[in-house]
């Protein structure tokens, strides 16, 4: 798969099968359209193209900017790498693109410039300015443009509506195997380790503290997981906290795992870390004790589970 940013620099003649989207998640609904996408180009004898945006819509045009998304764009390129796609394309998304008019973006991006021979959508695919062109739109233009347009149905992509807002959503309610369910996969969360408090040193849980630099990334609601990493090509598993650390008056919110059997240092690493089970809520402690003891409990829950 070649990534190639705006979509003025895509220059390959062949025709394409294309798709557009911001594929936050990439979650079953998105890999079904893609799957469709990649076995009509095959046949076609196509490129298959994927054309995204970065930053998503919501964040250039929402003044108060609170989107979270299930993806850092680095994670989003990583997981579409396996899927088949011949190009992926980011296109950087501002004011100025906003205002494209459907009729516009159809001519200039899907006709002019990545030669499409058949447009692959979502059931509820919208599209140019204020999302003013929809799927009746779409038919009428590739009649224009001699080119054709597939709609993915909705009961094709799943018995239930899956969308990236019920993803967000139970992410923030601690529903991990549910958002494993929605997306196909796990959620992860990538960062870099760095310098903590080490107070995880002190009690025979050593931590790895994960800082994420992308502050449009969904993090989950604060407390213990049951985490994996896959760690210079081994898996490991372990456990995570995300929170403030209340047992010891903290303020701002970390995210620290312990790794079962695991004693090298990860420090200055990126790591990437999935999300297996909510194991309990964030919770302050009368003592530091007491916070040993529970972590333990944490253990034995989470190896339990992983025997499952």
């Amino acid at each position: 798969m070649k990534v190639i940013e705006n979509y003025k620099n895509f220059k390959d003649s062949k025709k394409s099968i294309v798709t557009i989207g911001t594929f936050d998640g990439v979650h079953i609904g998105h890999q079904k359209i893609i799957e469709e996408l990649v076995a009509t180009a095959k046949k076609e004898n196509c490129n298959s193209v994927l054309l995204t945006f970065f930053p998503h819509p919501r964040m250039v045009l929402q003044k108060e900017n609170s989107i979270k998304l299930i993806n850092t764009i680095d994670e989003r390129i990583e997981m579409l790498q396996n899927t088949g796609l011949d190009y992926l394309i980011i296109h950087p998304f501002d004011t100025e693109f906003s205002r494209l008019s459907a009729f516009d973006f159809v001519r200039n991006i899907l006709v002019n410039h990545l030669n499409t021979f058949q447009l692959v959508v979502g059931y509820d695919h919208r599209f140019g300015r204020n999302r003013e062109g929809d799927f009746e739109q779409l038919q009428e233009y590739g009649y224009i443009y001699n080119f054709s347009v597939q709609e993915i149905p909705a009961q094709d992509i799943n018995e239930i509506s899956v969308s990236s807002t019920k993803i967000r959503k139970a992410l923030a309610e601690g529903e991990i195997r549910k958002v494993t369910k929605y997306l196909g996969h796990a959620f992860s969360v990538s960062g870099t380790v760095v310098k903590g408090e080490r107070l995880g040193n002190t009690i025979g849980y050593p931590t790895a503290n994960l800082e994420i630099k992308e502050s449009y990334k969904l993090i989950p609601k604060k407390g213990a997981y049951l985490v994996r990493a896959k760690i210079n090509d081994i898996y490991v598993d372990g456990m995570m906290n995300i929170g403030v650390r209340p047992t010891v008056d903290g303020v701002n919110q970390t995210i620290e795992t312990h790794f079962f059997d695991f004693n090298e240092d990860l420090y200055k690493n990126k790591i990437q870390i999935e999300l297996i089970e909510f194991l309990r809520e964030e919770q302050k402690f009368e003592s530091v004790d007491a916070l040993k003891k529970q972590l333990t409990e944490d253990k034995i829950k989470s190896l339990k589970l992983l025997k499952k």
